[in-house]
């Protein structure tokens, strides 16, 4: 069996879900493989509140074990904290140069972050920019806001307006369905 790895931070980890092993994207994307036999098993190797740097730092455990896709969906606690647009395209892309380095027959998948359009500024400009950098530079696919359709939406969305609640992460599998599949046919 193949192995889906989804390197995160708390929106891959499902935090704050009732049943994360069952409700976060990962989760709910094992659900679609298993019912499109397809014979990929998805680990969730999401970890509340890590940065690009943290997650840079604990790469290594994760590079001994078979990677055979490689979904990263980190850069959103980067945001938060206004860390360096530049600090963070240079620690996701030594992840990504890591993980093929280790794994070069794996395939990739980077899942963006966004900043809302009203939000101003050069620091702004360059989050809204590093993903597609990032992803053409790898040439790898894109989906370029994980959080489109859930994020500034009351209902979808725990009180913190941060994280998703269950019906959002449904949103969220959909969306990371069609831009993963071509990547395990």
């Amino acid at each position: 069996m193949k192995r889906i790895l989804f390197f995160g931070d708390s929106l891959t980890a499902g935090y704050g879900l009732n049943k994360p092993s069952q409700q976060s994207f990962p989760a709910l994307i094992q659900n679609r493989i298993n019912t499109a036999g397809l014979k990929y098993e998805c680990i969730n190797a999401g970890l509340s509140g890590d940065t690009s740097a943290s997650g840079l730092n604990r790469l290594s455990y994760w590079l001994g074990q078979t990677i055979d896709v490689f979904v990263l969906a980190l850069g959103a606690n980067d945001l938060i904290r206004g860390l360096a647009p530049t600090n963070t395209q240079s620690n996701l892309q030594q992840i990504f140069d890591q993980v093929r380095f280790k794994h070069p027959d794996a395939k990739f998948l980077l899942l963006g972050m966004q900043l809302p359009l009203w939000v101003p500024g050069q620091r702004a400009a360059e989050y809204r920019q590093l993903y597609q950098n990032l992803a053409g530079q790898n040439q790898i696919p894109l989906l370029p806001f994980l959080l489109d359709g859930v994020a500034g939406i009351a209902h979808l969305n725990m009180h913190d307006g941060l994280h998703p609640l269950a019906e959002g992460y449904q949103i969220i599998a959909a969306k990371v369905w069609p831009v993963l599949l071509p990547l395990l046919e």
